[in-house]
């Protein structure tokens, strides 16, 4: 199939330059190109999904501690250590 392509400039060059030191067509070094290109994008490994650990035990906070109040907060952190 014949297609028009736009392509920079320095690329073509390159790429008509390696084709020639290679002794194949332009064509076929862009058919190797895209077939790299699409083999290594079926072989990616799709993203595995995690799961984020959720704590079911007991407790809270301690009696009296307002969670709303970043100094009581940190005064409870402090007093902790």
């Amino acid at each position: 199939m014949k297609t028009t392509l736009d392509i920079n400039d320095s690329l073509l060059a390159n790429a008509k330059a390696m084709a020639a030191q290679q002794q194949t067509s332009l064509t076929r070094l862009i058919e190797e190109g895209l077939q790299l290109r699409l083999r290594s994008a079926r072989a990616a490994p799709k993203a595995i999904k995690h799961k984020i650990p959720v704590h079911k035990g007991r407790g809270g906070l301690v009696d009296g501690l307002n969670p709303l109040s970043n100094k009581a907060m940190l005064d409870a952190a402090d007093n902790d250590a």
